[in-house]
């Protein structure tokens, strides 16, 4: 959401102005701000960016548990329930005030806009109030701003600990608001608020039973989240469908890391996509992702910093193949290192890949496609006639991106489609039975 700089002049900032503000309970002792720095040995003089330590390096490429000790500022997870988690002893105080300040900084770009990711882990149904309300507590609305919902893959943690016996009781708390909401707005007032809602389950990495009937202490498949998410989703949006509300979406990470039967589960299932690039791996996956336009955001400095150098990356193959795919960021505090975390990835992929301006055009608007905002503001950015396929949905006044582009893509996609509806295969008129077995017209192109 912001990077190391912006988070470092914040945490000087608190440290100055509220030294006495009770944040933490630890070792069943209530702790001002000032006593959690002298117990860590630290003073605002001592905080720089390089001490702060949440900047991905070298020693997290392929070590995804030492990228997740990024997000504790200094190393220690005291500092990070402090500032950066909206269920802590001040309910998010500091991370509301933080996130505002992102905001301002949007709002100031003008032409930038954001979907950033909180979590509900499905620990009990109540989160769902308790995040509803640091919402409107703290006043976080912007235009230029979707929230995602994350649903991180703990279950067998959650298990282990005896905080849930089953799947199921993950499921429930998760869906179950939704469900209720949705019946009842007087029962979840707060929450109602979130019309926009758009879901994005984060589960990065089966067995035909129930839910009720997972209650070992291991992790379910990929596939069995995706599966179980999916089903309550689609339930859940018919009924939001029925009462005139807006219907949630599915956008989960798939093919960041992981097997390819993640891409799978995700290709039957969601409506977009984060990553993909183990698409790579499967042409025959990368062509059915092609043909029904599923998008994939991809975030090449983000994988450069975890699991594929930049140069081996697939992104500009993907494009030039016509996949809809666009360019997004991920995790910018630790990966990004400026104010503009979203430029960094447009100036670099631009620089690197020699994209054209009319490429990034049509990579920004595969983005507005993609994003979770809604139809008026999407028509307003890209144009009235956006969803229509061709030609006919280019604006080309607000896209900039050429009508001939355009066609060039359609035609491209209907032949394919019809190839594969059809069996129209092109089949050459003239077969050579000597030499390398090529047809004139096979070495004419």
């Amino acid at each position: 959401m912001h990077e190391p700089e912006t988070s470092l002049r914040f945490i000087k900032s608190k440290l100055r102005k509220e030294p006495d503000e009770v944040v933490i309970f630890r070792d069943g002792t209530y702790l001002t701000l000032k006593e959690v720095f002298e117990s860590l040995d630290l003073t605002g003089y001592d905080l720089n960016v390089d001490l702060l330590d949440v900047h991905a390096d070298k020693s997290t490429f392929h070590r995804f548990d030492k990228f997740n000790l990024k997000y504790n500022p200094c190393g220690q997870s005291r500092l990070r329930e402090i500032f950066l988690k909206q269920d802590n002893l001040i309910q998010g105080r500091f991370l509301g005030e933080l996130t505002k300040q992102v905001f301002s900084d949007l709002s100031a770009s003008k032409y930038q806009m954001a979907e950033y990711r909180i979590s509900i882990y499905g620990r009990k149904q109540s989160e769902w109030d308790q995040l509803a309300s640091w919402i409107v507590n703290n006043d976080l609305y912007s235009e230029n701003v979707v929230w995602l919902i994350q649903l991180p893959r703990l279950y067998n943690i959650y298990k282990e600990m005896g905080i849930v016996t089953s799947f199921q009781n993950i499921l429930d708390n998760i869906f179950i608001p939704l469900f209720e909401v949705t019946v009842d707005p007087d029962s979840h007032p707060q929450l109602l608020g979130w019309t926009w809602l758009t879901m994005k389950a984060n589960l990065k990495d089966a067995q035909q039973s129930t839910c009720l009937q997972w209650t070992n202490v291991f992790n379910p498949a990929f596939s069995y989240y995706v599966y179980y998410c999916y089903a309550n989703l689609y339930t859940l949006n018919k009924l939001r469908e029925s009462k005139g509300m807006t219907t949630i979406k599915f956008r989960p990470h798939s093919g960041e890391a992981g097997d390819i039967d993640h891409l799978a589960a995700t290709f039957l299932t969601s409506h977009n996509i984060a990553h993909g690039i183990n698409l790579r791996k499967s042409p025959v996956l990368q062509y059915l992702y092609y043909l029904a336009q599923i998008g994939l955001a991809m975030s090449p400095l983000s994988n450069n910093s975890l699991f594929l150098d930049y140069h081996r990356n697939p992104f500009p193959m993907f494009f030039q193949r016509g996949l809809n795919v666009s360019l997004s960021t991920d995790d910018p505090l630790q990966i990004h290192l400026t104010k503009e975390p979203l430029v960094e990835e447009y100036s670099i992929a631009a620089s690197v890949w020699k994209l054209s301006s009319c490429d990034l055009c049509e990579i920004a608007r595969n983005s507005v496609f993609q994003s979770g905002f809604s139809h008026a503001l999407k028509s307003h950015w890209i144009g009235k006639e956006y969803y229509r396929r061709g030609p006919d949905g280019n604006d080309i006044h607000r896209t900039n991106v050429p009508h001939i582009r355009v066609e060039f893509r359609e035609a491209i996609w209907r032949d394919e489609m019809r190839q594969v509806y059809l069996g129209e295969a092109v089949i050459p008129k003239e077969v050579e039975k000597k030499g390398n077995g090529f047809s004139k017209a096979d070495r004419s192109l």
